[in-house]
């Protein structure tokens, strides 16, 4: 053939060829290909082997950039060691995501006057199953468009007979190895949803608030301050907790109040007698150098309450409304009803109409010393964006130190190494500083564990 036809023959062909790549049309029926003829599928017929199980999304929505990211990655490693003729698994599914899946099908029944409290938790539930039939495949569909070479025949969803099992034979195997366990404290506690959420679903949004000064009166009538005054100035940004005060703390070193220590106030409203405590978590030279101490509702205040045996009152209940009378944990066990002044008027209330409430009492009543513009932090759901509340309550938790144990000896004696190096010293940070982990979550879509 000559040059000429040549040219006239490459010519033609290029001309029926589109004038841009097409990725949908070229890549759907590829994958397609991909799939039915099973090349993603583990032979078992090699001596070595490599699995990854894909970290499973959530089967609330789409994928993000990070899933996309992970994705190439855990794609490149499995085809790497399937061509390197290793029996190879690259093990897909999808997760449950127990209060975003709640959430979503909340709002879609209330968006028909239907709530979830209306309903039995098995009818729920039933709903939720309707909605992760309908919506599940989309998160499927698009690791498929990644081109992710996963083996589909073992897709697994969290909610599966058989991973609901294993939930359960773990949860017991770690419940008789005592690292799993019940307990009564503080948890970040969401009022809209009414359940228990990690410190990783709250965010912290930088809002205007106001800071209020409170005067507390000793109890003393003779007992003064330095400079004459029969009563301390406390300051708060949310007054209606001042209904669980059990102390009010200065630092030690704080020669002001040095002769107060051990003396106690009268709270207003409430009447209840408590301690004045000195406790070096007080900044001495933040505001007027004392603090109001509400054990059961703040996270800070609850480590001071168990430093110095402080009972701990709690005044809300599940959606955060003031409880006629409050339930007292001193050393979270006993019950001590001589604490119980909640005043009737406050019964009910919820937290942010008992909160303006007390405020205009206090003004009524003279122990309101100053209100002030205040930048503060709100504690919020990241889903919701509801306020978080701290609130004791019953939670099963994971003692997680004893866990942290082998990979905390495994970078000390060099197994792991990390590269950059600095890298240690944030790992040994966060390794050595862990709080046990709380599990359990108030739900009615989820893994359902039953003691009895």
């Amino acid at each position: 053939m000559s040059n000429h036809n040549l040219t006239t023959s490459i010519q033609a062909a290029l001309s029926q060829l589109e004038n841009a790549y097409n990725p949908a049309e070229v890549e759907a029926g590829m994958y397609q290909g991909w799939e039915e003829s099973g090349y993603f599928k583990p032979t078992f017929d090699k001596d070595e082997s490599f699995s990854i199980a894909l970290p499973p999304p959530n089967v609330t929505g789409s994928l993000h950039m990070g899933h996309g990211f992970n994705n190439a990655i855990m794609d490149a490693l499995t085809r790497y060691h399937r061509m390197d003729g290793d029996n190879t698994l690259w093990q897909p599914g999808t997760d449950h995501a127990g209060i975003a899946t709640q959430m979503v099908v909340e709002r879609r029944l209330e968006a028909q006057g239907i709530k979830r409290r209306d309903m039995t938790r098995e009818d729920f539930v039933d709903k939720v199953w309707e909605w992760k039939e309908e919506s599940g495949g989309n998160i499927t569909s698009q690791i498929r468009r990644l081109g992710s070479s996963v083996d589909w025949s073992r897709e697994r969803f969290t909610m599966d007979d058989g991973l609901s099992n294993a939930v359960k034979e773990v949860f017991v195997r770690l419940f008789d190895d005592g690292l799993i366990y019940r307990g009564k404290r503080l948890v970040n506690w969401d009022p809209k949803f009414q359940t228990a959420l990690s410190d990783l679903e709250v965010e912290n949004h930088d809002e205007k608030g106001s800071l209020w000064h409170f005067r507390y009166h000793f109890t003393d009538k003779d007992l003064t301050t330095q400079d004459g005054k029969n009563y301390l100035v406390v300051a708060t940004t949310r007054p209606e907790t001042l209904l669980g005060d059990t102390a009010v703390a200065v630092n030690p070193s704080d020669e002001r109040y040095a002769h107060l220590v051990g003396k106690t106030i009268t709270l207003p409203i409430t009447g209840r007698v408590v301690p004045i405590v000195a406790d070096d978590y007080v900044e001495k030279d933040f505001g007027t150098g004392c603090v109001k101490i509400t054990p059961a509702h703040d996270f800070n205040d609850y480590e001071l309450g168990r430093r110095h045996s402080l009972p701990l009152i709690n005044i809300l209940d599940e959606r955060a409304n003031i409880l006629p009378a409050m339930e007292v944990y001193p050393d979270l066990q006993t019950r001590e009803p001589e604490l119980e002044t909640t005043p009737s008027e406050y019964a009910g209330l919820e937290r942010f109409a008992a909160r303006k409430f007390l405020v205009a009492q206090a003004g009524e009543q003279g122990w309101l010393e100053d209100i002030e513009d205040y930048a503060l932090k709100a504690p919020r759901a990241e889903r919701g964006g509801t306020i978080v509340e701290p609130w004791l309550t019953d939670q099963w938790y994971v003692a997680v130190k004893e866990l942290a144990k082998p990979a905390i000896d495994a970078v000390e004696d060099g197994s792991i190494e990390f590269v950059p190096a600095q890298y240690k010293n944030m790992y040994m940070s966060w390794m050595t500083d862990l709080q046990d982990w709380c599990i359990s979550r108030q739900l009615w879509w989820g893994h359902r564990i039953c003691m009895v």
